[in-house]
């Protein structure tokens, strides 16, 4: 039986069925998978293509917000109860709903086929081929004002996720950004990161991101900003450089 323990690593994603027939082989998705911190981002197609190119929140245009909405992403702890697994969210993307992760996984060939649980659905997932290596994650809040985030790091592969700072109510985020009332309220509805980042000698920096004027930049946490509610496995591993602010 697959344990939480064996996942860890960079998972990308090549195709989600439903049983009515539809699915989906385009939308962008990396899973990284820590001790048992995890974080998922969902990127439609051509999502980097349609983006204003704006260079921090406060320049996203309300088209910007709006593509943005349209993304999924989430981070917190996957747990295995007996045959199933259940991705716990403690950040989401999108607006909260009653509706749990889970799903059950299963080795066909070397493609780990993920089946849903309450919800009917297939997924097939593909590890990273790159060595595994350390694996270690914190739990943070924020200082100031409470917001939740973790980072993971597993062999060379990171991501950290943030809460937003407002709750997003409705059926999805594209429609709480549709009624904000201001321009500002719709950035700070999509004001929630998932950025997906590589490790190397010269440092850490992100790849992609929910938030795509974060990509291309180096990557440390703001000492004084976060504390560390819970940390687990090699914990040595999750220093970073200095010389960029999260």
């Amino acid at each position: 039986m697959i344990g939480v323990q064996e996942l860890g690593g960079l998972w990308t994603r090549s195709l989600i069925a439903w049983p009515d027939g539809r699915l989906d082989t385009a939308t962008s998705v990396a899973w990284l998978q820590g001790p048992s911190a995890f974080a998922d981002l969902r990127q439609p197609p051509h999502t980097a293509d349609a983006y204003s190119g704006a260079a921090n929140l406060a320049g996203l245009t309300m088209g910007d917000c709006m593509l943005l909405a349209r993304q999924q992403g989430f981070a917190g702890r996957l747990v295995r109860r007996a045959a199933d697994f259940e991705w716990q969210r403690m950040i989401d993307m999108q607006p909260r709903t009653a509706a749990r992760d889970i799903g059950t996984l299963a080795w066909q060939g070397d493609v780990l086929v993920e089946e849903g649980v309450e919800t009917a659905y297939t997924e097939h997932w593909h590890r990273d081929a790159t060595p595994h290596g350390p694996a270690a994650a914190w739990f943070l809040r924020g200082v100031e004002d409470g917001r939740l985030a973790s980072l993971i790091r597993a062999g060379d592969w990171f991501m950290f996720a943030r809460d937003r700072a407002v709750p997003a109510q409705g059926a999805d985020l594209a429609q709480a950004v549709a009624g904000a009332p201001t321009l500002a309220a719709a950035q700070a509805l999509v004001d929630c990161e998932i950025s997906l980042g590589h490790i190397t000698r010269h440092g850490w920096r992100i790849r992609r991101s929910s938030l795509p004027y974060r990509v291309g930049a180096a990557f440390s946490l703001q000492e004084g900003r976060w504390e560390i509610t819970e940390a687990e496995g090699d914990i040595a591993a999750l220093a970073t450089p200095s010389e960029a602010m999260v």
